[in-house]
């Protein structure tokens, strides 16, 4: 049997932009996509705690160190700059394995978006 768990989570960054005129995606500062384990063009689920929205894109690797959280394409039309979100990504495998497995998660500043040592 196979489940899908809990991969990797950014928990509570603030949107530093929306850009609708863009084609898709989330951009995601790089050193934040790389301390949650998540890779360019992986598929995320968003949560925005400040309207409810749920939805899921793909990602595209932001500036390191700047913060950025910028939902593009019709993903802009789900936030607003200053919105706080967080951001998933999911992992099939065997349900043994499963039991076991720890998820990436990290919680940024959401004041900076930046790691917190």
């Amino acid at each position: 049997m196979q489940v899908e768990v809990v991969k990797s989570k950014i928990h509570r960054v603030t949107v530093t932009e929306s850009n609708l005129a863009y084609i898709g995606s989330i951009t995601i500062d790089e050193d934040l996509m790389d301390a949650a384990n998540i890779i360019a063009g992986e598929r995320v689920y968003i949560v925005n705690n400040n309207n409810g929205e749920r939805f899921d894109t793909y990602t595209i690797p932001g500036e390191r160190g700047s913060g950025m959280i910028c939902l593009n394409g019709a993903a802009a039309r789900k936030v607003q700059p200053g919105d706080v979100v967080i951001i998933m990504s999911y992992a099939t495998m065997p349900f043994e394995e499963a039991k076991t497995f720890k998820p990436a998660v990290i919680f940024p500043d959401t004041a900076t978006n930046r790691l917190v040592n």
